[in-house]
């Protein structure tokens, strides 16, 4: 078969598009790709809302982000959140802002803090539907925003399906402290919530039918009767939410974390601390 050859000028037109670099959003095969310091068309819309007027100071002096960069399961991924300054009654991290620019709801978790918390990194699971950014916005007791961000090539997060097989548990809260205790010192501690975490974007196999939203709204944890921090989380957070933190144990104590869910209910784990731990 002989297939009609093309102008000169539409040969050239194909050899400069080639040629030109690729756009931010763009890379070599066709993939979507970013660096991890861009913004977004959703990131800048949702910046506004959050921090009207207000500047965010770009940089890993403050604050730094662990994240993948290719997420093998959308529907968990791996986020560290890491503090560069310790909690002192001088200058301490009040609040975090953790997102994730393209999911349904991006702000996946807003903490507010403690000096009780010793030194302000977190670790938890995210759903990420689609390739995008996760961001942390980092807001000091001085009032300066300090934020990093990572880009994930990951999708499906919001959409997976569920594990349906503890429903019967839905609410145990269970704290655990991994390394043990360390009195006066910032001591490492997990808290878990059994639940689904449903987004609504999840679609049931056998009813064919989405199933409805269901996810942890809230966790409040306390030390000794005294706040350490406040997570108001959404359901961008994966199923049976974790959060790892840090607390400040002076003496022996009553760790307690009081949990609320979309649908009014409230859960309570506790755990006796003590030197001896």
């Amino acid at each position: 078969m002989n297939l009609p050859r093309p102008s000169r000028r539409r040969a050239l037109g194909w050899l400069a598009a080639a040629a030109a670099p690729l756009p931010a959003w763009a890379a070599e095969g066709g993939l979507p790709s970013a660096r991890h310091e861009d913004s977004s068309p959703e990131w800048e819309r949702l910046a506004a809302r959050l921090f009207p007027g207000r500047t965010l100071r770009a940089g890993r002096d403050v604050v730094q982000l662990v994240v993948p960069l290719r997420a093998a399961y959308g529907a968990s991924v791996p986020v560290k959140i890491v503090s560069q300054l310790p909690q002192t009654p001088q200058r301490y991290v009040r609040k975090l802002w953790l997102v994730v620019d393209k999911n349904p709801s991006p702000v996946a978790a807003v903490l507010d803090l403690s000096t009780e918390i010793g030194q302000a990194d977190f670790e938890t699971r995210l759903r990420v539907d689609e390739y995008s950014h996760v961001r942390v916005v980092t807001e000091l007791s001085d009032g300066t925003l300090h934020t990093d961000s990572r880009y994930v090539k990951t999708s499906g997060g919001c959409s997976a399906p569920p594990n349906r097989e503890a429903l019967h548990l839905i609410g145990k809260t269970i704290l655990k402290l991994p390394a043990g205790v360390h009195l006066n010192q910032p001591t490492a501690a997990d808290v878990t919530v059994v639940h689904p975490n449903d987004t609504g974007f999840e679609l049931n196999q056998v009813t064919v039918m989405y199933i409805p939203p269901h996810f942890v709204r809230s966790i409040k944890v306390s030390f000794a009767g005294r706040k350490v921090f406040d997570a108001d989380l959404d359901f961008s957070v994966s199923e049976n939410p974790t959060l790892r933190f840090n607390f400040v144990p002076h003496g022996d104590g009553e760790l307690r974390a009081e949990v609320t869910d979309s649908k009014d209910g409230h859960f309570v784990g506790t755990l006796p601390v003590s030197a001896a731990t």
